[in-house]
């Protein structure tokens, strides 16, 4: 028998919508009737549905097992699909201005891309009618956060691609309760995905990856709580879970329930004494998130806990302490530069229970991405992601990287051996300081803390880093990315800085604000600091300061700096550990400065505008002047 659901048959591969709520019901039978799959499959989330999918893969090529791994498998998209595509993600609502500033006249705005909800209408309307024909939709129930917490938000995605159903069965917690949840609360947000292939398909399919490259569009509609992504099947792109609720539309539901949703990490560092500190960072993309958030501690008697590593939503508790959860379930890191040395955890995390994607293959049935030279026979061949079948040594020779610099490892975060004991506690872990940092080669000083909390929002907004492969960009420039949430906001950047701003409340414990740069160059261009396992020193002397140690920081025109020697140095080589290198760490060029605080304020002035609030004007005057009297 045919269960009917409102406007069409729905044909049910699996599943029984008798235990889906009736409002969840007719949000497929909408999509059923726009998108014509051949079936409807709702998942539950059961290995017995994983193991079954993942083999279906694998007999179509798209999944290459890993022999030399257990339960890991390798995935290799076509290579026009291999990053977020910041240029097709759009924020659709009916006033232009409540999702992107006013922007000077002639300014290409950077701080979110705004569509008319007649031209989405337009847009998706030329894209899904049909766009799964002959391929399944699948039902996803899925909840960011520990199902039912009090931080936590459900969600259903529907797509037609298995390799999202098996990652977001990594990246979040798939489970049927869901539907009971969903039926208690009524609210989930509503996700929809397909690769835009329908059968027959048209465009020659590479590496048994069908999508739409030439046609993506990633839209986020906050009103209505719901996004609509066609063409991709890049993590970003369609696990929609993660850049696309986590922060796009949960800023939105922060902004209206008073909580925060941001692209930081969570994690914490223990003393040897046993105090134990909870901070959360945030870095643009491919900028050490993970590496930071899962740090080897070289400094004796420290202990780092992870609890996630890439997005943290937060909200004040009732005695006023900001609490974070980690509102995913996995990592999906970046491999090319991950390795025993810069993050030995993230490398034990990702050898079992892990989907690969465009990394290398080793004849031996293992990965290999740039970065892995000394941990990997270089007489091994590997085959590239590419196709190509080479020497390690000779991908280096050619030219030729054997894994995409993007390419990705999606593994559960359950697996991470320093995951905090209490990593999915629903009622989230305190925060007592808060991380900005970015790729700043030249000028910008190991570490400083904020004056005060406003302008530490400061900070935050004026936030550069050098590109990365994460997005579509090409060449190393260095870009202005606010909060690191350039590509990531669901509305207006200037009501987001005031909403940071009035946060700040009366009986509310505000955390301290830093600012890190761990990507320094000397002359020679070579890194001031050794960073990954040592960044802990720095690390040290934040839980100093949030301790009210007083003795161990200076004041200058840009913030507190570290009194000299207040950062432990021993251990580190003695090149690190002289009184010249200490000054090139922490010196401050006032040519630097004087332009650097000319061109954070251009941008502002120019992306933001009339929608700056006062008190970050203000904050911008306060720092101009400080500099001018260097």
């Amino acid at each position: 028998m045919v269960p009917d659901v409102g406007l069409v048959p729905i044909r049910l591969v699996k599943g029984n919508l008798s235990k889906v709520p009736p409002h969840v019901q007719q949000f497929i039978a909408k999509y059923v009737q726009i998108c014509r799959p051949k079936g409807v499959f709702i998942c539950d989330g059961s290995d017995e549905e994983a193991k079954e999918m993942t083999e279906k893969l694998v007999e179509r090529g798209t999944l290459v097992k890993l022999e030399s791994m257990d339960n890991c498998y390798l995935c290799r998209t076509d290579p026009a699909d291999v990053a977020r595509v910041e240029s097709k993600t759009f924020t659709i609502t009916r006033e232009k201005f409540s999702t992107v500033p006013h922007v000077a006249p002639g300014v290409d705005g950077q701080l979110g891309r705004w569509m008319s909800p007649e031209d989405a209408e337009k847009e998706l309307g030329s894209r899904l009618p049909g766009c799964m024909k002959g391929r399944v939709m699948y039902v996803i129930p899925f909840s960011m956060g520990p199902v039912g917490g009090p931080l936590s938000k459900p969600g259903i995605q529907l797509t037609d691609s298995n390799y999202v159903v098996l990652s977001m069965r990594i990246m979040t917690r798939v489970s049927g309760e869901l539907f009971k949840v969903i039926g208690e609360q009524g609210e989930f947000v509503q996700c929809v995905h397909s690769i835009g292939a329908p059968r027959p398909v048209e465009r020659k399919v590479i590496n048994h990856w069908p999508c739409n490259p030439e046609r993506i569009i990633i839209s986020q509609f906050p009103d209505e709580r719901k996004i609509v992504s066609y063409g991709s099947g890049y993590g970003g792109n369609s696990l929609l879970g993660k850049k696309c609720f986590a922060l796009r539309i949960a800023s939105c539901m922060a902004r209206d329930e008073g909580w925060l949703a941001e692209h930081m990490l969570i994690m914490s560092a223990t003393s040897p004494e046993g105090k134990e500190h909870f901070i959360a960072a945030a870095f643009p993309s491919a900028c050490g998130k993970t590496n930071m958030a899962m740090l080897t501690p070289t400094l004796p008697g420290w202990k780092i806990k992870c609890v996630g590593d890439d997005i943290a939503w937060m909200r004040f508790d009732k005695d006023g302490r900001l609490r974070a959860i980690n509102p995913e379930a996995g990592f999906f890191g970046v491999a090319p530069g991950t390795n025993t040395k810069t993050n030995p955890m993230a490398m034990a995390t990702c050898s079992k229970n892990t989907i690969f994607t465009n990394v290398g293959m080793t004849s031996e049935g293992g990965v290999y991405w740039e970065g892995l030279e000394r941990e990997v026979d270089p007489d091994v061949e590997v085959s590239g992601w590419l196709g190509d079948r080479k020497k390690i040594g000779d991908f280096k020779k050619s030219g030729i990287k054997a894994a995409h610099p993007n390419s990705r490892f999606c593994t559960p975060a359950s697996q991470c051996p320093i995951i905090h004991p209490r990593w999915e506690d629903p009622e989230g872990f305190p925060i007592d300081a808060i991380i900005f940092g970015g790729r700043r080669p030249e000028g910008v000083p190991l570490v400083f803390e904020s004056f005060d909390w406003n302008h530490g929002v400061l900070l935050g907004a004026a936030l550069k880093s050098e590109t990365t492969a994460a997005a579509e960009h090409k060449g190393k420039e260095i870009m202005h990315d606010p909060m690191a949430m350039r590509p990531f906001m669901g509305y207006n950047f200037g009501d987001y800085l005031r909403h940071w701003i009035d946060l700040n409340k009366p009986g509310r414990k505000m955390p301290k604000i830093f600012h890190v740069n761990w990507f320094r160059l000397d002359s020679n261009g070579s890194f001031l600091w050794p960073g990954y396992g040592d960044n802990i020193r720095v690390i040290d002397w934040i839980c100093k300061r949030v301790d009210g140690q007083d003795n161990v920081a200076i004041e200058s025109p840009i913030g507190y700096l570290p009194t000299e020697g207040s950062i432990n140095m021993d251990g580190l080589n003695d090149s690190y550990r002289t009184p010249q290198n200490w000054q090139k760490l922490f010196s401050l060029p006032k040519d630097y400065w004087v332009e650097d605080v000319r061109e954070t304020r251009q941008f502002l002035d120019s992306q933001v505008g009339i929608d700056l609030p006062t008190p970050i004007i203000k904050q911008m005057d306060l720092l101009q002047e400080r500099i001018a009297q260097m």
